[in-house]
């Protein structure tokens, strides 16, 4: 399958900010905001305005208008308002229309209630993964967070945040949880990973943890909005060895796939033509290299029966 890619108007690499999203099925305040972003990037430009002039108009800065556009901040509807007129908007109906989709960008999503627990960089793609209808990732240390049970959760969770309370840590599993009522609701996306067999033969957890895990990939992959392929050590070497990505795609057509790399204490997430092209080959060569997604269920025996011995 074919990614599309696009360009946005903003530098490849940027760190997203938090703002106010929600899940909804085929959108999301995430992706409400970029189209009305460009929406309005669209009409100041038709009209020869410069980011500045705009910016003035609703008493900031160029630079925040370019945040606008691009859909990273949340919108006022008086700045709205104010910018259309500016525009030479003044249908009713035209103007009503991007208004509304101005209150509906704004709304918060189920995890603000986590805020505290949640890095504003990873708010962002929750956004994204809501609103996408195809997720392709590549995983090669641990089970993407979409299929994980809550005890693997845990275990993966507590690598990281060893220090925190139980509370904290129940939290995070909670939110794992919630993502994962996508992949069962209607209209939501499907979900196409693909794992390095090292992932599997990890026992994160521990023995018991990691049966289950393995036990409920083999359940996972036989969802209709879930296709899995294993990456078996004697693949060898492959294309995106270097690290895990996502690459998410959405169902309105203005918008470009975007590209998801996680970092230790941070995430870029590109949307450059180039950028996004060059994992998207490398992910067909990763699903080329990988077992099919038919004989996942047989790998997944195999390798439950053998977790707990040395490899």
């Amino acid at each position: 399958m074919r990614l599309r890619s696009g360009s946005h108007e903003a530098a490849t690499r940027s760190q997203v900010s938090a703002g106010t999203q929600e899940e909804a099925p085929g959108g999301g305040p995430t992706v409400l905001r970029i189209l009305l972003g460009s929406q309005l990037r669209k009409l100041r430009e038709s009209k020869g305005i410069t980011r500045e002039a705009a910016g003035y108009e609703i008493r900031a800065s160029g630079s925040k208008i370019s945040r606008m556009e691009l859909g990273r901040v949340s919108f006022k509807e008086r700045d709205v308002a104010d910018l259309l007129t500016m525009y030479g908007v003044i249908d009713k109906d035209e103007r009503e229309q991007l208004l509304s989709l101005a209150r509906q960008a704004n709304s918060p999503g189920w995890w603000q209630q986590l805020n505290d627990v949640l890095p504003s960089w990873f708010q962002a793609y929750l956004g994204l993964e809501a609103a996408a209808t195809l997720i392709r990732t590549y995983e090669i240390q641990f089970v993407p967070g979409l299929l994980q049970t809550p005890e693997y959760a845990r275990a993966v969770i507590m690598l990281g945040h060893a220090g925190a309370s139980a509370e904290e840590i129940n939290r995070r599993v909670e939110v794992r949880r919630q993502r994962q009522a996508i992949l069962t609701r209607p209209g939501g996306p499907q979900l196409w990973a693909v794992i390095d067999e090292a992932v599997l033969r990890r026992p994160i957890g521990g023995v018991d943890v990691m049966r289950a895990q393995i036990e409920a990939l083999i359940e996972a992959s036989k969802l209709p909005s879930v296709r899995l392929q294993i990456i078996p050590f004697t693949a060898g070497g492959h294309a995106a060895a270097g690290g895990p990505f996502a690459i998410l795609r959405f169902p309105e057509p203005e918008l470009p796939d975007v590209v998801y790399v996680e970092q230790l204490t941070s995430a870029i997430y590109l949307d450059k033509r180039e950028d996004v092209d060059q994992y998207a080959m490398a992910m067909e060569r990763v699903c080329i290299d990988a077992e099919p997604p038919n004989h996942t269920p047989e790998i997944l025996g195999k390798l439950l029966n053998e977790v707990g011995r040395p490899i």
